[in-house]
């Protein structure tokens, strides 16, 4: 090894070797620092666990349809001859609200209804001379089937006049008109829609799973964003005979009154069942769990005396806890807590193990039960 290689590798090892000296030192004086310093506490903010009255309960998104509802249409074609309706307007069944042009068949009708008077004074002059033998009987048979026949026709043209004549098939809502006085429409067009809305359906599915705690005549509430802050309640009234095989749910159908006509069908609201007796469990704001694979996890606060300077020396101890269903912003803790145990609720994302911390209650998670949308 040559004199110059020699000296290249005395070179580098000073070098590294103060690297590695400073770094040393660094650390060291790290240390000395933090021991003379501590941690610094990390501000969090905190709640008394407490229980609470929780009762079970299921929800799910449902959609309301009326107990009867419809879009009036004509069965023949015709002009539109009146409108003896308003829209947006309340209406009677059998409620008349169209007419279509029918003189000509009315002036049918007419003769129909002439023909068929003769028919029967046929018959009844037949009948009389069938009595003392003037005439065969198979002469009676036949003036009795002409007037069948006659009245049989009155019968066909009086309905074609009616169906020009469009009623209400059931008390309900009116919608907005389709047609205008004078407009020819086809059969089937569409002239206007029918609903009735008190009483209401809301459709909704559950888990099957749910089948065991649901039952007809059980009572339901619901809410609608139209509606904000006002419950709406109903009673179960058909549960369907089969489970969807795609998605492994059951339809429900409960009956909901209706008299201010405030719920319309098409809407969705939030439906919640109440699925057994009420219980107690210890709630927090879901704010102060932490969910992980191996468990969820809380963090308590622990006084441990006082620290040199006589303040009060707070640390935070990581909790496994065991969670259970949610309402609103809370969740249940069925184990691992108990009252009176003060939890973190917001912060705990710079915690750790036995890390010291000051509370600040100033400004906490939201934890209702039943949150309701707010305009702001």
């Amino acid at each position: 090894m040559t004199k110059r290689m020699v000296i290249m590798l005395v070179l580098v090892g000073v070098v590294f070797g103060g690297i590695f000296g400073f770094k040393a030192f660094q650390n060291q004086m790290m240390k000395k620092y933090m021991s003379a310093r501590g941690i610094p506490p990390q501000t969090v903010s905190t709640t008394v666990a407490q229980e609470q009255s929780w009762q079970p309960e299921l929800s799910a998104v449902g959609s309301l349809s009326a107990v009867r509802g419809a879009d009036l249409s004509t069965e023949v074609s015709g002009i539109v001859s009146a409108i003896h309706f308003r829209g947006g307007a309340d209406v009677k069944a059998d409620t008349v609200l169209v007419n279509l042009v029918a003189d000509s068949d009315i002036a049918r009708l007419q003769s129909l209804k002439a023909a068929a008077d003769l028919a029967a004074s046929t018959y009844r002059r037949d009948k009389a001379q069938f009595a003392v033998k003037a005439i065969s009987k198979q002469a009676l048979d036949a003036s009795d089937a002409a007037l069948r026949q006659a009245r049989a026709n009155v019968a066909e043209q009086q309905a074609l006049v009616d169906k020009k004549m469009i009623r209400a098939p059931f008390s309900g809502r009116l919608g907005a008109r389709n047609v205008d006085v004078g407009q020819y429409v086809n059969a089937g067009t569409a002239i206007v829609t029918l609903q009735s809305l008190d009483p209401i359906y809301v459709d909704f599915h559950l888990p099957q799973q749910s089948l065991s705690v649901v039952r007809v005549g059980q009572e339901v509430d619901l809410t609608t964003d139209a509606w904000p802050g006002k419950r709406f309640s109903g009673k179960v009234a058909v549960i369907d005979p089969k489970v969807d095989v795609n998605t492994r749910n059951v339809r429900v159908r409960a009956l909901v009154p209706n008299p201010d006509k405030q719920l319309l069908p098409g809407m969705y609201a939030s439906v919640v069942i109440d699925s057994g007796k009420s219980q107690k469990f210890i709630t927090l704001p879901q704010t102060a769990v932490t969910y992980n694979p191996y468990g969820n996890i809380i963090y308590l606060v622990e006084d441990k005396g006082k620290d040199a300077k006589g303040k009060p020396k707070l640390v935070a101890r990581q909790m496994i806890v065991t969670t259970g269903s949610t309402r609103g912003d809370q969740i249940a803790i069925t184990s691992g807590l108990k009252p009176g145990d003060t939890v973190v609720t917001a912060g705990q994302i710079k915690l750790r193990n036995g890390s010291p911390v000051v509370i600040n209650n100033s400004i906490q998670p939201t934890n209702d039960p039943n949150p309701q949308p707010r305009d702001e």
